[in-house]
């Protein structure tokens, strides 16, 4: 980002905009905040996640980019006070998960817009959230269309590498697809183990399952134990490419339970090689991957 480009706001102080700006600030930024509730201003004062901090979307009139870090049914419908409230010279940038519902929504409202998407996160979620270093070696996608100001994709770009991330641009339909894959998806196959945990039948074994259960449970079940509105979200608004996902996994699921079924157990051992080999590649830095 330009030197002469300073001033940041950012829309929401959960988890993702919060850490935003203890980093921009780090960077020598000005940021200011928008949050809607004067107890939410004042912690996120106290914590110094921002520079300044207002309940009224006027705030937002001197700067130069934007930041809307907001849940994604706030983003598919956006107060009219906000949308007015925007700089039309300013980059407008969100960081939602999904994309192309928000594209619809936003390449109306703002000639600048820009859709984006940091990959990254904690189980944690308000304006109690935020941290230092969330976006350093993460990937930051945007899903730019033909119509996409360049000169505003280029500002979101600088933003994100300058605060560590690797930068992609894919399409929409690209970014909601792979996302449904790889975060959505889990969400309800996690919800899914809870609930035949939780819903056994047996008081004792039960019971013995919450003493047993340790570091593999715990790393399984996270994310179906997390923000039930998020996910709820995620669903809504990227259905299609969810349901997608489920039914490749239901496939896979029924082929797996096929061979114990039949207890075919060296053709088990084969899928289970086939997923060790799978899973590393999963885990490693982005860095020199190619789309």
């Amino acid at each position: 980002m330009a030197r002469k480009t300073k001033r940041v706001g950012i829309v929401g102080l959960g988890l993702i905009g919060g850490s935003l700006g203890l980093d921009l600030q780090a960077s020598g930024w000005n940021v200011q905040g928008l949050v809607n509730r004067p107890a939410t201003a004042e912690r996120a004062m106290e914590r110094q996640l921002v520079t300044e901090v207002s309940t009224d979307p006027a705030c937002l009139a001197d700067c130069n980019l934007v930041i809307l870090a907001l849940p994604i049914p706030v983003l598919l419908q956006p107060e009219t006070s906000l949308v007015k409230a925007l700089p039309k010279n300013a980059v407008i940038t969100d960081v939602g998960s999904v994309k192309q519902p928000i594209l619809e929504v936003w390449r109306e409202l703002h000639p600048r817009f820009v859709a984006s998407h940091p990959m990254t996160g904690t189980a944690l979620a308000g304006v109690e959230a935020g941290i230092a270093g969330l976006f350093r070696g993460r990937p930051w996608i945007a899903t730019p269309e033909p119509g996409t100001d360049a000169s505003a994709l280029s500002s979101v770009q600088s933003l994100a590498t300058s605060l560590g991330s690797h930068w992609l641009t894919v399409s929409a339909a690209q970014h909601d697809q792979t996302v449904a894959l790889i975060s959505h998806m889990p969400i309800l196959v996690s919800a899914a183990l809870l609930r035949v945990v939780g819903n056994e039948r047996d008081p004792k074994i039960r019971r013995l399952a919450l003493i047993l259960a340790s570091s593999g449970f715990a790393d399984t079940t996270r994310i179906g134990g997390g923000n039930p509105d998020l996910g709820v979200a995620v669903a809504s608004s990227n259905r299609e490419s969810l349901l997608r996902g489920l039914a490749a996994y239901r496939w896979s699921l029924e082929q797996l339970e096929d061979t114990v079924l039949r207890k075919n157990w060296p053709q088990l051992q084969i899928e289970l090689q086939r997923t060790q080999a799978i899973r590393p590649r999963f885990l490693g830095s982005p860095d020199g991957i190619n789309l």
